[in-house]
């Protein structure tokens, strides 16, 4: 199988490239080091190019910008894809305030360059689009939360099981980022379901999507983040929600075997949620905890009133149509494994 990859040095890229080359299948990526103008120096990811180009045996990469609508399409005509999985980016709610353009080309345009390229180059292709549970806005902030000792909760048992794909993505306040990101999301939905296109299309809104080779930084790759700055035991700030703020974390092979499991049968236009669920759901402050009771190092914390836009008060994910569409998923990642694989991959980048 032919398998292209968007944004393949990032995160879930470089693991679609290792799980896919990993299968024997013929991978190319796509991916022009935004992240470090995004981010600077921290958010560089040729070191993780270097490693997938000295691993992988069956990996070509391409220094193609996905805004560049001509030269997607030539590239599409090259390689022929049979799997496309597309997770470039531009992720931080910040940054997107002050790049709207930016923000907007890659998450939309760059969407739609690639959605139109399979539709004229390979109409057959499964095109995997990575989306966001940013896609909800602010929405689940007004959900009925119950405030506990070190977390808060969802208050209604409608909501014990997470997030569904039920909940609307319309009157809320997204951030630009999120609006961008729904842009797309929408747009992979229409090419499944739009009649006389009807694409292979799926659509995952993930929650924290992490795992050692994480480029983390302030604004975005919240663990792995946390994780560096703590063995550092460097300065580090909470946002609002009295760091009380829910998230739930899903490692990144475990997101990949979900694409894959899409790809041997997929449902065109659907929509599932993607997150650790309830299980690997944890607050900033317990995290905070669980990496001090393993290593005895927390980060220098201060804390601002003022929360990020958009900015969930306790996201989890429920997972339960995606495990009823694929019942061969399911999580091999607790949060605990997690946060010990990363303690230890951060533990041996800063020995080295």
């Amino acid at each position: 199988m032919r398998v292209l990859v968007t944004g393949s040095s990032g995160l879930i890229g470089s693991e679609a490239v290792t799980f896919f080359d990993n299968m024997g299948f013929e991978v190319s990526g796509v991916d022009n080091n935004m992240r470090a103008t995004f981010f600077g120096p921290k958010g560089d990811t040729l070191d993780n190019l270097a490693r997938l180009e000295a691993q992988c045996k069956n990996f070509t990469s391409y220094n193609q910008d996905i805004r560049d609508r001509k030269g997607v399409e030539e590239l599409f005509k090259k390689i022929n894809p049979e799997l496309i999985i597309h997770a470039a980016a531009q992720p931080s709610h910040d940054l997107a305030a002050t790049m709207p353009f930016e923000d907007f080309d890659v998450n939309a345009v760059g969407t739609l360059n690639l959605l139109e390229a399979t539709r004229r180059q390979c109409p057959e292709a499964v095109f995997i689009h990575v989306s966001t549970n940013k896609v909800y806005g602010d929405a689940p902030n007004f959900l009925n939360l119950v405030e506990k000792e070190t977390r808060w909760d969802y208050a209604d048992k409608e909501y014990e099981h997470g997030i569904s794909e039920e909940m609307s993505i319309d009157q809320c306040k997204h951030s630009l980022f999120g609006a961008s990101k729904a842009a797309g999301d929408i747009l992979a939905q229409e090419y499944g379901k739009y009649d006389g296109i009807e694409l292979k299309t799926g659509i995952f809104r993930g929650g924290c999507l992490t795992g050692p080779q994480h480029a983390g930084v302030e604004l975005h790759g919240f663990l792995n983040y946390l994780v560096k700055v703590a063995l550092e035991e460097g300065p580090y700030t909470i946002f609002g929600y009295k760091g009380k703020q829910v998230r739930d974390q899903i490692h990144c092979h475990d997101v990949i075997n979900a694409f894959w499991n899409f790809a041997q049968n997929p449902r065109p236009g659907e929509v599932y949620n993607l997150g650790g669920g309830k299980g690997n759901a944890a607050s900033l402050t317990e995290c905070v905890s669980m990496i001090e009771e393993r290593t005895g190092k927390k980060p220098n914390l201060t804390y601002s009133d003022t929360n990020r836009i958009g900015d969930h008060i306790c996201y989890y994910s429920d997972l339960r149509k995606l495990k009823e569409h694929y019942p061969n998923w399911d999580l091999t990642y607790s949060l605990d494994r997690i946060v010990d694989e990363m303690i230890e991959v951060v533990s041996n980048l800063a020995k080295s």
